[in-house]
C-alpha cells in the first residue's frame, strides 16, 4: 500500500458528483459534521458503555466514550502525519496532513453500530437465532446471511449504517469519504470468513467494502484457502489505539467514582505505567500543583497515563510503517508499547475483567438488557413472519419508514428489525419493551 492511494476523499455513492461548496471545510471535515450532527450519534449519549446509564454519579456513555477516543484518535493522526510530511515533505501538500482528521472522524463513528445494553444486547441477537426461537430461519436464509445474524457485531453495523441507503436516504447511506469508511473496518472480511466472533461487515454491505478497497489499493490477502480477507486499513491501527487506550483509562476512573475501586487502588494501577523516575515527577507534579482533592488526583494521572500511551502507540506506528504498509503488521498498536506500559496495561485488563465487568451494577443491566433485546427481537420477528395477523400489524405501524420491513423478500425484511432494534437506545429500548409486553401504559 502506498500513503497517496490510501488518502482519498472520494465519496461513496457519489463517485461522479462534484457538489458546489459555500465554505472551506475539507472532506474530511465534512465526515466529521455529518456524524456530530447525525440522529444515530446523538443517540449514543443514550447508550451503555460499560455501567448502567448514570444517576446521582456521571460515568461514560457511548457518546462521551467516542468523543474521549475521537479527541485521542485526532492527536495520534496528527502524530503520524507530522512524520510522514518530515520524511516526504512533498506530502505537505497533499491530503497526507488530514490524517488526523480522517482518524478522529473514524474514532466518532466506530460505537455507532452497538446495539443498546453494550455487548449483552450484541449477545442478545445473535443467540435469539443461534439458541432462541430464531433458529427455524436457517433453512430459509442463505448461509452467508445466517453467518452474518448469529455472529452479528457492532462494527460490521457500523459500516452498514454508514453505507447502506435506508428508505428515504441519500444513495450510499452517510456518503462517507473512502477514507473515512476504510477506518473503521477492523476485521477486513466478511462473517463468513471469519475464524472467530469479529467480522468487518455484512453480506449486504461486501460490495461496499470491496469498492472501498480497490479504490484505496488496499491488497485482497492470499489465503490457502482461498477466503476472501484483505489487509487492514492502516489508520484502523489508530483508531483501534485510541479505542485501547481510552475504554480501559477510562473505565478505571469510572470504577474509582462508583467505589467499585479505591482511590489507592487506582492510583496505584495509573502509577504502575511509569518508570520510578516518572512516578516521582507526576507526584511531584500533584503537589506542587497543591491537589489535594482525590478526584483531581485521579484525573490528573488518568491524563498522564493517556498522554505515555498516545505518545507510545504513535511511536509503535511510525516505527513497524513498512510493515503496517505491507499488510504484515500482526496484533493491535498497544501489544508493542515498551515493558513497562505494556504490562501496566495488561495488569489493569486483568483488574477490569475480575472487578469490574463482573461487578453487581454491570451484570444487572447485561441480565435486564439481554431479556429486553431477546423479548424485541422474538415479538419482532414473528410479526414480520405472519405479517397477516392483527398484533403483527400493530407492531410493524410502529416500526419507522426508513427500515424496510414489509419487504418481500424474508432476509430483507430479518434486517430491517435487526436496524430498528440496534438502532435502539437503551431507555427507548426498555420504553417499547414495557409498552407491547403490556406492563405500562403511554400517558397522553
Amino acid at each position: 500500500m502506498n500513503w497517496t492511494d490510501l488518502i482519498s476523499n472520494c465519496r461513496l455513492g457519489q463517485e461522479h458528483r462534484h457538489p458546489e461548496r459555500h465554505d472551506d471545510r475539507t472532506e474530511f471535515k465534512r465526515d466529521y459534521d455529518r456524524l456530530i450532527f447525525s440522529a444515530p450519534f446523538r443517540r449514543l449519549q443514550n447508550k451503555t458503555q460499560v455501567f448502567p446509564l448514570p444517576g446521582s454519579i456521571f460515568v461514560h456513555n457511548r457518546l462521551t466514550h467516542s468523543l474521549e477516543v475521537a479527541s485521542v484518535g485526532m492527536s495520534l493522526g496528527n502524530d503520524v502525519a507530522r512524520h510522514l510530511c518530515k520524511k516526504n515533505p512533498d506530502f505537505i501538500d497533499s491530503l497526507i496532513p488530514e490524517i488526523g482528521q480522517i482518524v478522529a472522524t473514524a474514532c466518532l463513528a466506530h460505537d455507532l453500530g452497538n446495539p443498546p445494553f453494550g455487548h449483552s444486547g450484541e449477545k442478545a441477537i445473535q443467540t435469539f437465532f443461534s439458541e432462541g426461537a430464531g433458529q427455524g430461519l436457517k433453512e430459509r436464509v442463505s448461509p452467508e446471511f445466517w453467518s452474518d445474524i448469529t455472529r452479528f457485531d457492532g462494527n460490521a453495523n457500523a459500516f452498514r449504517l454508514l453505507t447502506h441507503s435506508f428508505k428515504g436516504r441519500r444513495k450510499g447511506g452517510f456518503a462517507m469519504t473512502y477514507s473515512t469508511l476504510a477506518s473503521i473496518v477492523k476485521y477486513p472480511f466478511p462473517s463468513y470468513q471469519a475464524t472467530k466472533k469479529k467480522f468487518g461487515f455484512f453480506t449486504s454491505e461486501h460490495d461496499d467494502y470491496v469498492t472501498v478497497a480497490t479504490r484505496l489499493g488496499i491488497p485482497r490477502i492470499d489465503t490457502a484457502d482461498g477466503s476472501e480477507r484483505w489487509a487492514r486499513y492502516p489508520l484502523v491501527y489508530l483508531v483501534e489505539a485510541a479505542d485501547d487506550i481510552c475504554y480501559e483509562i477510562m473505565d478505571l476512573e469510572d470504577a474509582y467514582k462508583l467505589k467499585i475501586l479505591s482511590y489507592d487502588e487506582t492510583a496505584a494501577l495509573m502509577l504502575s505505567f511509569f518508570e520510578e523516575t516518572g512516578k516521582r515527577h507526576i507526584l511531584q507534579r500533584i503537589s506542587d500543583e497543591e491537589l489535594s482533592d482525590p478526584n483531581e488526583k485521579i484525573q490528573y494521572l488518568r491524563a498522564c497515563v493517556i498522554g505515555l500511551l498516545e505518545n507510545e502507540c504513535a511511536q509503535v506506528f511510525i516505527g513497524h510503517e513498512e510493515e503496517i504498509l505491507s499488510g504484515t503488521f500482526s496484533g493491535a498498536l498497544i501489544d508493542h508499547v515498551s515493558a513497562t506500559p505494556c504490562a501496566a496495561y495488561r495488569h489493569c485488563t486483568e483488574i477490569s475483567r475480575a472487578r469490574i465487568y463482573k461487578s453487581r451494577p454491570v451484570l444487572d443491566v447485561e441480565l435486564s438488557g439481554y431479556r429486553i433485546m431477546a423479548t424485541l427481537m422474538e415479538l419482532m420477528t414473528e410479526a414480520i413472519e405472519h405479517p397477516e395477523r392483527y398484533y403483527s400489524q400493530q407492531l410493524i405501524g410502529r416500526v419507522s419508514s426508513q427500515y424496510d420491513i414489509e419487504n418481500e423478500d424474508l432476509e430483507t425484511r430479518v434486517m430491517a428489525v435487526i436496524d430498528y432494534i440496534s438502532g435502539m437506545t437503551d431507555v427507548y429500548a426498555l420504553d417499547v419493551y414495557q409498552k407491547i409486553c403490556g406492563i405500562s401504559l403511554p400517558i397522553i
